[in-house]
């Protein structure tokens, strides 16, 4: 029964129907108001412009932070048992990483629009922009400490001796003769870049999914949770092969998985509610539109109510003064046929 439920979110009515949800008892549809691009994706852009000012500066950090040189720690001939792996190229390269931790969830985030019938710029919105500085402040954070660190790599006696000899001070620290740039990135080790930029955008899609297919609805439904576990296997496997390709200890890997999940959840929490929330499916602006929504419907009834009672009051003013009036043109009347009978 699970996988047939799994089976009919892939239709694309039952996906629409996903959003047509129902708040304070059914009175207002969620489905009602149409937030498009078109209609306000430029006052939402303005409204966060200096969100995306914030998300530039931290681009610019990332990148100062890995040009600077890191901290190059003591290594001993007695430490080398542990920094002797073979240097190897990564299974997964660098370039990669953006691809399937940025962009793949901004594509999912812009099939959640398009297979909507009138669209949520918020939610397509405050979705990429908390992915962004999701990965942004994890690669900041991450970058950070390793050049605070200088941790060397497990493969670092190969970056400092690429031909096998090797070298000591009378102090027994190392005396490289490799190439720079190879030495300077094998003090960088601790924590794992590739792993907290992993868990950092694949854990912030995978609490978006989460929401999106009500997970916990408490239906039972438990093959939801393949959807929800997918990314972050990925994310997972990203860290096993830095361990398998001898760039990183696992100590590195596991703070990085840590690192970027933190920050993913933080920056998740600022834009949506908890999966588990009967509106854990939307952002917290859409609601707040549709309230904003509902409170000018609700004035502009009771301004057209107000006019509608003054309208009658002075239209039953109306009929009572032409009442009087008839009264008093009676007794008019009246007065004068006395007034010529006692003649």
């Amino acid at each position: 029964m699970a996988w047939v439920n799994i089976r009919s979110l892939c239709s694309f009515w039952n996906f629409r129907g996903i959003f047509q949800r129902r708040r304070m008892g059914g009175e207002v549809a969620l489905g009602e108001s149409a937030y498009t691009i078109k209609s306000h994706g430029a006052s939402l852009a303005r409204n966060h412009s200096n969100d995306w000012i914030i998300l530039v500066l931290l681009a610019v950090i990332e990148v100062i932070l890995n040009v600077i040189r890191p901290f190059h720690r003591f290594v001993g001939k007695d430490m080398m048992t542990d920094l002797k792996y073979p240097l190897k190229d990564n299974s997964v390269p660098v370039w990669a990483v953006p691809m399937y931790a940025v962009l793949l969830p901004i594509a999912i985030f812009v099939l959640f629009y398009l297979c909507r019938s009138k669209g949520d710029v918020y939610d397509l919105h405050h979705s990429t922009l908390g992915l962004l500085f999701s990965v942004l402040i994890t690669g900041v954070i991450t970058d950070a400490i390793k050049d605070g660190v200088g941790r060397p790599r497990p493969d670092f006696f190969y970056r400092c001796f690429p031909d096998g000899k090797d070298f000591y001070d009378q102090l027994g620290q190392v005396l490289c003769h490799g190439k720079d740039s190879v030495i300077r990135e094998g003090h960088k080790s601790f924590p794992s870049g590739h792993t907290s930029w992993s868990f950092a955008g694949l854990g912030f899609l995978s609490l978006y999914l989460s929401g999106k297919v009500k997970v916990f609805d408490r239906r039972g439904h438990v093959a939801k949770l393949c959807i929800v576990f997918l990314p972050l296997l990925v994310a997972s496997l990203v860290g096993v092969s830095r361990v398998n390709d001898y760039w990183h200890h696992w100590q590195d890997v596991f703070a990085g998985a840590i690192l970027g999940l933190v920050v993913a959840t933080f920056c998740y929490r600022q834009f949506f509610p908890n999966p588990y929330d009967d509106n854990g499916w939307g952002p917290y602006a859409y609601f707040n539109a549709l309230d904003e929504v509902s409170r000018a419907s609700t004035n502009s009834d009771q301004v057209t109510n107000a006019g509608n009672v003054q309208a009658t009051g002075i239209q039953q003013s109306r009929q009572g003064g032409d009442v009087a009036l008839s009264i008093g043109s009676d007794l008019i009347s009246a007065q004068d046929r006395m007034e010529s009978g006692k003649r």
